[in-house]
């Protein structure tokens, strides 16, 4: 076995209070500090208290200590291959300052070793350093010096991106559903809608490359016209409160249209689902960070108590 103590820590310019508040909401589903969406969400089976289970991505843990506003303390679950546990503190500095301290104190074996020394130190230094950048984001007046991606980081976070899950087209995906007296071929694939990606359907055209027209759109759904070659084709982005969701649906109108169809039903699931993972992971690098999203949350309600006031 090979002991492993990684310790990240930084002074925020806010009062230690206003910093633990932030931590009390981790995991909650406006969690302002983890860095949602580049990376996939922290998510337990119930309120952040001791014994609640879950994990970010491959990582799982429970949380074994719980002081409300200054520490959470998760431990390792068995068969990870890391032993031990990581922690979170808030210390005051005085009024207006505090310290932010992370603590990873693990024992890893055979080629966990080699696993983390690869690939999980990198991944677990960028995010609590970003996690530590949403902390200042919210609370205090900004991050002077964000973190950074090495390549390295960036491949990495490439490679590991979710991928489309294959599924039935969606009952609510009701304009691509009538949209064709018959279909010859139909396909849907949905991905997570993580905090922070776009909500309206019309931001996820990208997904198709072609600046096709505009059908119809109803109840977070857009239906567009992808026709092509003798096929009369329809596409149908829809967005609900889990995931967006890819449909298409394909009727042949010839025979030359059905030979056609022979080709593209070949060709057509690789390149659904490769677009899709592209598009969903560029608006999840490009969208405002937890930090930024509490940020702002605050500052509107300030602004809506300050008209209330007046």
């Amino acid at each position: 076995m090979t002991a492993i103590l990684n310790v990240h820590e930084r002074v925020i310019e806010a009062p230690a209070a206003a910093v633990g508040a932030l931590l009390d909401r981790l995991s909650a589903v406006d969690d302002p500090i983890f860095p949602t969406p580049a990376w996939p969400r922290m998510r337990l089976d119930g309120p952040l208290t001791v014994g609640a289970a879950g994990g970010h991505g491959r990582i799982r843990y429970r949380v074994t200590a719980y002081e409300p506003g200054r520490r959470v303390r998760f431990g390792t679950l068995p068969g990870d291959g890391l032993d031990g546990f990581h922690e979170l503190t808030v210390e005051p500095l005085g009024a207006g300052r505090c310290r932010v301290c992370h603590v990873l104190d693990i024992e890893v074996r055979g080629l966990d070793r080699l696993q983390w020394a690869c690939v999980i130190q990198h991944l677990h230094d960028t995010m609590v350093e970003e996690i530590f950048d949403n902390i200042e984001r919210a609370a205090a007046d900004g991050v002077a010096h964000p973190v950074r991606w090495s390549p390295w980081v960036r491949l990495l976070n490439r490679l590991g991106w979710a991928r489309p899950e294959a599924i039935a087209t969606p009952a609510a995906a009701r304009l691509i559903r009538t949209s064709l007296d018959r279909t010859d071929y139909e396909d849907a694939y949905r991905m997570e809608l993580l905090p922070g990606l776009p909500r309206d359907p019309a931001a996820w055209t990208g997904i198709l490359r072609g600046g096709f027209p505009v059908l119809a759109e109803a109840d977070g759904e857009l239906l567009l016209n992808v026709n092509t070659a003798g096929l009369t084709a329809h596409a149908s982005i829809l967005i609900d409160e889990r995931y967006v969701t890819l449909s298409t649906a394909v009727k042949a109108d010839s025979l030359h249209a059905q030979l056609y169809l022979g080709v593209v039903k070949r060709v057509h699931p690789f390149m659904a689902r490769t677009m899709f993972r592209r598009t969903h992971r560029k608006l999840a690098l490009t969208a405002p960070s937890a930090g930024e999203r509490s940020r702002a949350l605050s500052l509107r309600a300030s602004v809506s108590r300050s008209s209330d006031a007046g």
